[in-house]
């Protein structure tokens, strides 16, 4: 399962609660483009209207600039692909305070791509120095192990 994209903030802005797998429904040439690496999805998040589930704020460039569609938007609402049952699950966590739900990062399995999704709780500024302290100690004791 090569990753194609990964969101590295989400690790260190929000405490991760619960994963999910899904699919991404995605046009030809974004495929392309996500395979060459060519995305993002930092700033990206996930909401759910009418049982389905959207992704929107991450940012797929064309495959080719010159041969984009016309009014191509590299910002658009993407669909996500789950069962009902996830979509259920997911609104409940949804409207509770304080949870929001962002995309992990997006990966191939076999032919397709899916997108890893989490439900998530934002962290706050002492939690992120704590993230901070905890990821130097442990270089700090690797260093010393490995000498």
């Amino acid at each position: 399962m090569p990753e194609l994209l990964r969101n590295k903030k989400a690790f260190f802005d929000y405490e991760i609660l619960e994963k999910f797998e899904a699919g991404l429904e995605l046009l030809g040439s974004e495929v392309k483009a996500l395979k060459n690496g060519r995305g993002a999805i930092v700033g990206g998040r996930v909401i759910l209207r009418g049982n389905e589930a959207y992704l929107i704020g991450a940012d797929i460039a064309p495959f080719q600039s010159a041969n984009a569609p016309a009014g191509y938007d590299p910002l658009r609402t993407r669909r996500i692909l789950l069962t009902r049952a996830e979509i259920k699950r997911l609104t409940g966590s949804e409207h509770e305070r304080g949870l929001t739900i962002i995309p992990l990062s997006v990966y191939t399995k076999g032919p397709l791509l899916k997108l890893s999704l989490a439900v998530a709780r934002g962290k706050k500024q002492h939690d992120k120095r704590q993230s901070i302290k905890k990821r130097e100690d442990d270089k700090r004791i690797r260093r010393t192990l490995k000498s």
